[in-house]
This record gives C-alpha cells, sequence and structure tokens, in this order.
C-alpha cells in the first residue's frame, strides 16, 4: 500500500489525507493529533488514519510527544473498537498497525497507561493470526473497562490484569500515567490571616485506611527559578471520600486533607521576582510595573510505598467556587481562582487600576479609573478586544482617567467584556472593582452593568433587564421564598429547567421593580397532583412574555447565601450559586452511607441481594412500570383491579427518584384499607422485595443485577405492540462478537415467565424480537380496558376537569415517537399557531412527547404539553383525535373506534434507519400525511376523513387488537394471581 506523505512544508496535512485542521495551532504536534482525532471520529478508513499518523513533518521530540498522545488517545480507542468488531477487524488493525508501533520510541511506550502497554506489546510481538482468531486482546479489554486490582510487590505496585503469567512483570508495573491522583476541594477560606483548603486526594485503586504510610502535601509552584511553596499538609478521616469513589472495595476514608497557607511565604518570593524584573526594566530604561504572581496548586500523594504528583482540581459546587481573597497590605491581594480546567491557582494581584465611578449622561457611560504611581498623560483604554480612547490625567498620587463608552455601541453588543487601561510605556492593567459600587444603568428594555467578576476584575456589559435575587429563604416547610430587583409590571414566570428538558413554571409577583416567588421544591404541582423534583441541577430563568432572561444572585449577598441543604421526604435540595453568580437548585436523593457510590452497590449486589436471594419468599408483588419512573400502563391496570378485588396480600412499588406515590384502596374508591408499600429504587429494600417476592409485575427491562429465582413469577406486560423494529430484530444485534446489549437481553428474558400479548399479530413479533420461548397469554392489552369501561365518561369527565379542558372543547392528542437518529431535536412539526388560525378555540392541543426524545419547545397559549403526564392511557381516554406517526399508541386508540392520523413526514428516513414490522401505508387507520397544513386540514375535515377510512379501522382492529374487550385486565389477573 502506497503512503504518499501526508503533511506540507508548513505541518498542515494535505487534501489527499482529508485531514486538514481548520485552524493551525502553531504546534505541528496538536495539529497532527487534532487531524488524526478528526479522521477517527468522521469514521474514515484505517488506511487513511495509519497515514496521517506515520506522515513525516515531525522532528525527534515531536515525534515521541505526538506517538505518546496518539497511541493514549485516538488509536487506542481504534483498537478497542477493533478489538471488539470480531476477527476480520481485529486482523485488519494489527496489519496495519504493526509496522508503525514497532518504530515507535520505548520510552514512549514504557510510560502509557498499563492496559495500553500491555495491548501494544501484545501487537508488537505476536503473530497477526495469533492476535486475530485469539482472545488475548479481548481479554484485556475486558478487563481493562473494570476498575483493576493492584498488587504490591516489594516497595512497588503492580496491575492485576490478564496474561501475567505470560508477559515480562515490568509490563504490569504501576507509572506515572496510572498513578492520577483523584481530588476534589470542598472548602477554600481564610481563618486567622490564613488561606485554608480541605478536601480529599488519593490514588484510585490504593486504599487509604488509616494516617500510616500515608502522606499528602500541597505544593504550590510558580513561574520558572522560584522556589516552590510546601503548605502545611495534614490528613483527616473522610469517609465521604468513599462513598463518592467509582472503584468498588475500595476505603479511601483517611484521603482527607486540610492545607494552610500564610500569605507571607508568598510575598516575599513575589518580592525577589519583582526586584529581578524591575533590574530588566530599569536595564531596558523602562519604569518598573508590579504584576501578578501565579501559583499551580499541585498534590503530593505519598500512599503505602506509590508516590504520584497531580494537580489539585475539582471545585465543590457553590461557595468552593468563588473563594473570596485576603488583601494582605493596600491595593495588594491573594486570591485563591480557578482555571477553565478546574484546577486551583493562588495569585498575589497589585491593584494597579481601580474604579472609582460610574456615570450614564444620554448617550454616553463615563466610567472613573485611578492608577496609583507616577502620572501619566497618555493611554487608551480596552474593552475586551476594543480599543477606547480615554483621558489621562496626572494627579496626586497617581492618573486619574476617564474611559468614555457610546452607549449605542455598548448595546450593540452581545456579550460582556473585561475593562483594561493601558498607560503609554506600560503593561495594560486590568481594572478592579475595588471599593466601588457596582452598577446599574437601564436603557429602556435593556440594561448596562458595570460589575465584578470573581476576580474582582470588572466587567461591563449590555443585555436584557435581568432578575437579581437580593434575598433567598426556606422556612420549616421545606419552601423556598426568592426575592429581588425586576423592573416591570407585566405578567412572568419562573422557569426551572433540567438538563433532561423538564420544566416547572411558577408565577411572579411583581411590584415597584420587586419580583418574590415562593415554591416547595418536594412538592410542585403537576396536573392538579404534587411532585418532588428529580435529582440533578435545575436552572432558573424568567419568561417574560416570548423571552427567557437569566436570574443572576447579587453580588451582595453571595458571601452570605444559605448554601445548607434542607432534608424533605428522604431527599435532599439545596440552592447554590455556581459559576459565581448564577443560581441553581440541586436536588438528590438523600442515600444511607452504605447506599453510596461504587462501593454500596457493590456490596448490596456481591453480598446482600445473594443473602437475601437465599431466603424464603414471601407472598407479595412487586410493581415496577418505567423503571419506576411512573405510576402507568398494564402495571398499574393489574394492581388496581387486584385492590378492586380486595386481595389483601403485600402489594409493593417501586419508585425511582420519588416521581410518584401510589394510591392506596381508599384513595381509588374501592372502600377498603388497602394500602400499598413504597420503596426506594436502587436501595436495600429495593433489592430485597425483589430477592424475596413470589410475584414481580413490569412492563420493561428489570435491574441488570436481578436473577429469577425458580418460585418466583415474573410476569412481563411490556410497554407497547412494536410498530417499530426492537431486539433482535435490530442491525447492532446481529453483529459478531454480540453486543452486550444482546447479552444483556438474553439475561432478562430468560427470568420471564409470562408474556402478555395484545393480540395473535403481536405475539410471534415480541418472540422473535426478544427470544422467548416460554409461556404468552394473548389477553389484551389490560391499559385499555378504560375505554371501554360502564364508568368511562364519569372518568373522563374528572380527566378533562384535572387538565382544566372545558366541556365541548374536542382534544387533539400529538404524539409522536422518538427517532434515533434525532433525539435532541425540540423542534414541535405541528404549527400550532396556524392550527389556532384554522381551528378556532374549539379545539386543545395536547402535546405528548416521547420520554427518549427532548422535551417539546411549546410555543405559548397555543397547546397543553402533557409531556410529563404520568399515564398516557388518561390522555387517550379523553382525545377526540389522535395524531401520531410510528407509535405503538395507534393500537391502543384503535380500541376507542376514534379517528387517527398520522403524521409521517420521514416515512422513507425513519422507514430505512428503524424499520417497521408492517407496511404502514397499507395497514393504517386514518390517512398519512406529511405536512402539517395537511394535518391541520385532516382534522378540520375529521368527519370526512373518518368515513373515508372506516373499512380499513375495522380491518385494523380485528388484527391488531382483537382480545381488547374491556375484560383484559380480568383475564391476566385471573391467570397469574388465583388461578
Amino acid at each position: 500500500m502506497a503512503m504518499d506523505s501526508a503533511l506540507s512544508k508548513g505541518g498542515a496535512f494535505s487534501m489527499a489525507t482529508g485531514a486538514t485542521p481548520a485552524r493551525a495551532s502553531g504546534d505541528p504536534v496538536a495539529d497532527r493529533l487534532r487531524a488524526v482525532q478528526d479522521l477517527c471520529d468522521r469514521g474514515e478508513p484505517l488506511e487513511l488514519i495509519m497515514a496521517a499518523v506515520l506522515a513525516e513533518g515531525l522532528g525527534p521530540s515531536e515525534r515521541r510527544r505526538f506517538d505518546a498522545d496518539v497511541l493514549a488517545g485516538p488509536l487506542g480507542s481504534r483498537l478497542d473498537l477493533a478489538t471488539k468488531r470480531g476477527a476480520v477487524r481485529r486482523r485488519e488493525f494489527v496489519t496495519l498497525f504493526k509496522p508503525y508501533i514497532a518504530g515507535v520510541d520505548a520510552r514512549v511506550k514504557r510510560d502509557l497507561p498499563v492496559a495500553r502497554r500491555i495491548a501494544f506489546h501484545l501487537l508488537e510481538h505476536r503473530g497477526i493470526d495469533d492476535l486475530a482468531d485469539g482472545d488475548a486482546l479481548q481479554k484485556v479489554a475486558t478487563a481493562a473497562a473494570e476498575p483493576s486490582k493492584r498488587i504490591r510487590t516489594s516497595l512497588r505496585w503492580y496491575a492485576d490484569l490478564p496474561l501475567r503469567d505470560e508477559l515480562p512483570e515490568s509490563l504490569y508495573r504501576l507509572r506515572a500515567a496510572d498513578l492520577i491522583p483523584m481530588t476534589q476541594v470542598e472548602d477554600i477560606s481564610w481563618s486567622d490571616g490564613r488561606l485554608r483548603v480541605s478536601g480529599h486526594a488519593y490514588l484510585a485503586g490504593l486504599s487509604v485506611r488509616s494516617r500510616r504510610f500515608n502522606r499528602a502535601t500541597v505544593v504550590l509552584r510558580g513561574p520558572r527559578w522560584l522556589p516552590p511553596v510546601r503548605l502545611r499538609t495534614r490528613r483527616v478521616f473522610h469517609p465521604e471520600a468513599t462513598y463518592g469513589a467509582e472503584e468498588a472495595g475500595c476505603n479511601y476514608d483517611w484521603s482527607g486533607f486540610t492545607a494552610e497557607l500564610h500569605p507571607w511565604a508568598l510575598r516575599w518570593r513575589a518580592g525577589v521576582r519583582a526586584v529581578v524584573r524591575g533590574a530588566k526594566r530599569l536595564l531596558r530604561r523602562r519604569a518598573t510595573v508590579q504584576d501578578t504572581t501565579t501559583w499551580r496548586a499541585e498534590i503530593v500523594i505519598w500512599s503505602r510505598g506509590a508516590r504520584a504528583t497531580g494537580l489539585l482540581r475539582g471545585p465543590s459546587s457553590g461557595r468552593t467556587e468563588r473563594p473570596s481573597g485576603l488583601e494582605v497590605r493596600p491595593s495588594r491581594w491573594v486570591r485563591p481562582v480557578w482555571t477553565s480546567d478546574r484546577a486551583l491557582q493562588i495569585v498575589l494581584q497589585p491593584t494597579r487600576a481601580e474604579l472609582t465611578g460610574v456615570r450614564l449622561e444620554g448617550e454616553k457611560l463615563e466610567l472613573a479609573v485611578f492608577l496609583p504611581g507616577k502620572g501619566t498623560g497618555k493611554g487608551h483604554a480596552r474593552l475586551d478586544g476594543h480599543r477606547i480612547s480615554a483621558d489621562f490625567t496626572p494627579v496626586e498620587g497617581g492618573t486619574a482617567v476617564v474611559v468614555p463608552l457610546a452607549v449605542s455601541s455598548l448595546l450593540q453588543e452581545r456579550d460582556g467584556g473585561r475593562l483594561w487601561v493601558e498607560p503609554k510605556g506600560d503593561p495594560a492593567a486590568s481594572v478592579m472593582l475595588g471599593k466601588a459600587q457596582e452598577s446599574r444603568s437601564i436603557v429602556g428594555e435593556r440594561e448596562i452593568t458595570v460589575l465584578r467578576d470573581r476576580r474582582d476584575r470588572v466587567i461591563v456589559s449590555a443585555h436584557r433587564i435581568r432578575p437579581i435575587i437580593s434575598a433567598a429563604t426556606w422556612d420549616e416547610n421545606g419552601t423556598l421564598t426568592l426575592e429581588g430587583s425586576y423592573p416591570g409590571s407585566g405578567p412572568a414566570e419562573l422557569s426551572l429547567k433540567h438538563r433532561t428538558g423538564l420544566i416547572y413554571t411558577v408565577p411572579l409577583e411583581r411590584a415597584d421593580s420587586r419580583f418574590s416567588v415562593r415554591f416547595a421544591p418536594a412538592a410542585m404541582p403537576r396536573f392538579g397532583d404534587t411532585v418532588p423534583l428529580i435529582s440533578g441541577s435545575w436552572s432558573m430563568v424568567v419568561r417574560d412574555g416570548r423571552e427567557m432572561v437569566p436570574v443572576r444572585v447579587d453580588h451582595a449577598i453571595l458571601d452570605g447565601l444559605d448554601e445548607a441543604p434542607r432534608i424533605r421526604d428522604g431527599r435532599e435540595y439545596r440552592l447554590i450559586s455556581t459559576r459565581f453568580d448564577v443560581p441553581v437548585l440541586a436536588v438528590a436523593e438523600n442515600l444511607p452511607d452504605d447506599e453510596k457510590g461504587a462501593g454500596g452497590v457493590y456490596s448490596l449486589r456481591r453480598a446482600f441481594y445473594p443473602a437475601e436471594r437465599a431466603r424464603e419468599l414471601t407472598d407479595a408483588t412487586v410493581y415496577v412500570a418505567s423503571d419506576g419512573r411512573q405510576y402507568e400502563g398494564n402495571v398499574r391496570a393489574i394492581y388496581e383491579e387486584r385492590v378492586r378485588r380486595g386481595d389483601d396480600r403485600e402489594h409493593i412499588w417501586v419508585v425511582k427518584d420519588g416521581a410518584f406515590v401510589p394510591p392506596g384502596s381508599q384513595e381509588l374508591g374501592f372502600g377498603s384499607d388497602i394500602r400499598p408499600t413504597v420503596v426506594r429504587a436502587g436501595s436495600r429494600e429495593h433489592y430485597a422485595v425483589l430477592a424475596r417476592s413470589r410475584y414481580v409485575v413490569t412492563n420493561g427491562f428489570l435491574p441488570p443485577w436481578f436473577r429469577a429465582r425458580e418460585d418466583q413469577m415474573v410476569v412481563q406486560t411490556w410497554h407497547g405492540t412494536p410498530v417499530k423494529r426492537l431486539g433482535n430484530d435490530l442491525p447492532h444485534m446481529s453483529r459478531d462478537p454480540k453486543p452486550p446489549v444482546w447479552h444483556r437481553q438474553v439475561a432478562e428474558v430468560r427470568g420471564w415467565d409470562l408474556l402478555i400479548s395484545q393480540s395473535p399479530w403481536a405475539t410471534p413479533v415480541l418472540r422473535k424480537a426478544f427470544g422467548y420461548q416460554g409461556k404468552v397469554l394473548e389477553s389484551g392489552y389490560p391499559r385499555t380496558d378504560a375505554f371501554l369501561s360502564p364508568e368511562r365518561e364519569e372518568l373522563a369527565a374528572a380527566m378533562r376537569r384535572r387538565l382544566g379542558i372545558a366541556e365541548g372543547v374536542k382534544v387533539v392528542l400529538y404524539a409522536p415517537t422518538w427517532r434515533d437518529y434525532d433525539r435532541k431535536s425540540a423542534t414541535l412539526r405541528l404549527d400550532l399557531a396556524e392550527a389556532r388560525r384554522v381551528l378556532g378555540p374549539g379545539h386543545e392541543f395536547l402535546i405528548r412527547a416521547h420520554a427518549m426524545q427532548a422535551a417539546p419547545n411549546m410555543p405559548a397559549g397555543l397547546g397543553l404539553d402533557v409531556t410529563t403526564y404520568p399515564d398516557i392511557a388518561d390522555l387517550l381516554l379523553i382525545a377526540d383525535v389522535l395524531i401520531t406517526d410510528y407509535s405503538s399508541v395507534m393500537f391502543d386508540f384503535a380500541v376507542t373506534g376514534r379517528p387517527m392520523i398520522f403524521f409521517t413526514h420521514d416515512l422513507q428516513r425513519y422507514s430505512a434507519k428503524r424499520g417497521l414490522y408492517f407496511d404502514l401505508a397499507a395497514e393504517a387507520p386514518g390517512p398519512l400525511l406529511t405536512t402539517s397544513a395537511d394535518v391541520i386540514e385532516a382534522i378540520r375535515t375529521i368527519d370526512e376523513v373518518a368515513a373515508e377510512h372506516a373499512e380499513r379501522y375495522e380491518r385494523f382492529q380485528r388484527v391488531y387488537t382483537p382480545r381488547d374487550d374491556g375484560k383484559a385486565t380480568a383475564r391476566v389477573v385471573d391467570h397469574v394471581f388465583v388461578s
């Protein structure tokens, strides 16, 4: 195979490789590595990737740097991929890779991470046939994917990885690439003039059970020749490190540390540096200038014979992200700061320019700045990259500077900028806020702000007027009240948004440029009920009209902001200010210590669950719907039927993240006193009930650690008759070797005792998709019984009231499925504004996005987002028209006999990407439409559309829902729990 040179003399890749960097960095190693990574990301052939790797143009030292990075990064990942994809891919990789690895410097290979070191040694020294057809590479890759044990021999540590009896011992020795300190800084504060840093630090895989043979030292390293600063550091007991660790079986209880710094250690070193630099400037006939000295924080760990050094990284969210500085003498500050990659630095920072005033006059914003020292009459200012003229006037003790900014120009800028002043002949000085007051100047519907950042530097920006939180309080009932300034009088609401797209809104109360908002995070309203916020971070914005306005925290309250957690109903809520002044509500489950982290999970799975599984079964039933996230569907219907019959055996619901509270018999209106037991998903009780309950009813896969007992009965109701291909019918499930999800499915399906099927048509489809050979009950789906219930009118009326839909309004439910290839899209294809214009106010649109799709971007006032409503069956009960595409909801809705419209704008692409089990165009009980306008027109003429498709609708019911007669639940309960 010919490999032409892929580099030009300038170091950029030629077009022949298809890997020209978008922008050269000036570092040929970084440019080459970026180009190789780009080829790998695009899935280019291995020949092209190796041509780029082997191309000329790097010097010896550059080649060593490049080889180290490419072997640990892109080529290592490509090897993992080839190892998983079977013998043919392995043979291709080994054949093309062998010539390259043989020429790599031995020191580069020695310093690679241990798993990569072993794999590349095998590639270099073993034959192609042996590696392609054997399992050596698979063994190493599989073991490397799990936390490996560490073995100490004498004073050296080794990795416990496969093939130790066949390969040299030196390959397994842990080196610098393997001994990387895992750190987190949990507090930075000043006490008695000293800086105290506390947190935890350990070497992954090396337990730290006591103070013995366990030392850590925080070291500050400054510019070049300055001697490092070693902080007084001691180890402390900190079991939280063990709970949060990713490695099971390791104990890091004594990995905590506290370190103290006296500023004098920095001051004398900075003084020496200032003398040297000042002398150099004087020799050049320039005036001396005070500058900032920066030290990076490292931690050196000695742990049971192993030694490693790494950067001190990882601030805890909240107060630790915004540590305060200390003025050690007038206009000279010591400040802890965080870099963009979350590493800690300590800076000794002189104040060379300080803001003294802000004044807005007409179309001009004037900033007054004072420069201490010698007076100067010339210079200019800069706002980020923009050079600005400024007036420099010598005054007593220094220079007064006035920086005029045009308001019209500021209002056109999208981002804020740091303010600098640059006296003629001197380096630019960042303007500090100092003792000046922050400023907010309102200009129309926008404001110009002059604020400080976390290092007290002045930031000037113009943007939409923002709500500013100036007070945050919690009451004894867990209600959070936020108050602050927000000029305006129109209606507005606070939106709490989760990273999953889930949104809750709370109305703002506004009066005299102030606002307040109250809500209880543990009891947020949802469709007439209350639920707690799910775990994770909730950002805050205010919806004002059609605009979404960010919320910020007043800098004046940051030091006193109450960030302590509040515990309510087993959940923890914290209001924190992150990224300096961005308010976030952090929510988490309040777990017992023995359930936290990988160690807790490992103990539950490997010790507690097997022990419980050996105990006698109880006559209880565990219900799991959507992994414990919903009270819905077939599982709900089976439970409610048993409660209606007065079955007082124990009923246990698995609930994840506080998603719901299952109702008892009295809440359901059945009169008796049957109360279900609730267990938290992932808890010790969860393991216990799945190990010891006689019956398990679920509509999806159970946890991977669950293994059904011979005397247990697992009833799989599934969550819908499949339209799109699933399980074994997906292309990736047939590749060799089988993917992990294939093995996961085999283990899961092996435990099923009964599969519920909606129809004779669905039975063979489900059997083939899951490889299931057990019993099937073609009962119809229990969740459709309500559509034919004698009380369906009363149920529908109650549901309408719950959603606030007036009588006589026609309900249109739009429920599309998810797209594997476009899951992050929140675009709503249906034009609701046009629908409102054409159809008028007599139609209410309910939008139900799939749980696997991004939350829909809903226009305000044009429909109701019911994506988070617990059970879609309730929505189908009140829907007069269903709009869907390739969702199994079509089968359930067919039981109602009401009209359906199929909005299949991407039918060809979806069929090619995912695949369908039947010809939708030939079988669908309604029209297939490709534009929003056609869908709206079909709704307008729905009676004619329904009549046109009546015959197909009846045929669809006969084939796909023949068992859904309102008695499906009774058949299931009689079969499982009575017979």
